[in-house]
């Protein structure tokens, strides 16, 4: 999976922060408040984030509503496991992301790996 753009970036954190189906108007004026874009750009680039897999929509009226398909955890996770695919040993990878972690990621870490496999135990 591909890291997002620039622009891709903020629609998605606007998307995920609001967690409700949005116009590409609420996303322009919102983005408009920090710097001057146009309609136009927004909505080519919600498109694109829709063919990608990234967003869903559905008409109300005349409008698309985008909403994301994934949380934004789930889209870290799986840009987390597309780049351990780029090592030929994950194990030696997965020992070095441990340690740029701080303890409290690590413990997060474990903690979900203890649910995990308690999960799978059952």
């Amino acid at each position: 999976m591909r890291r997002l753009g620039e622009l891709e970036a903020e629609i998605m954190d606007r998307l995920w922060s609001w967690d409700e189906p949005t116009t590409v108007r609420r996303l322009v004026d919102d983005l408009n408040t920090y710097r001057p874009i146009a309609y136009t750009t927004v909505m080519t680039v919600a498109e694109i984030l829709y063919h990608k897999g990234h967003l869903d929509r559905r008409k109300a009226g005349r409008i698309w509503l985008y909403e994301t398909v994934r949380s934004r955890e789930e889209y870290t996770a799986a840009l987390m496991a597309d780049a351990l695919t780029a090592s030929a040993d994950r194990s030696t990878a997965l020992a070095a992301f441990a340690e740029q972690i701080t303890p409290e990621e690590r413990q997060a870490l474990r903690a979900a790996l203890e649910a995990l496999l308690a999960e799978r135990a059952e």
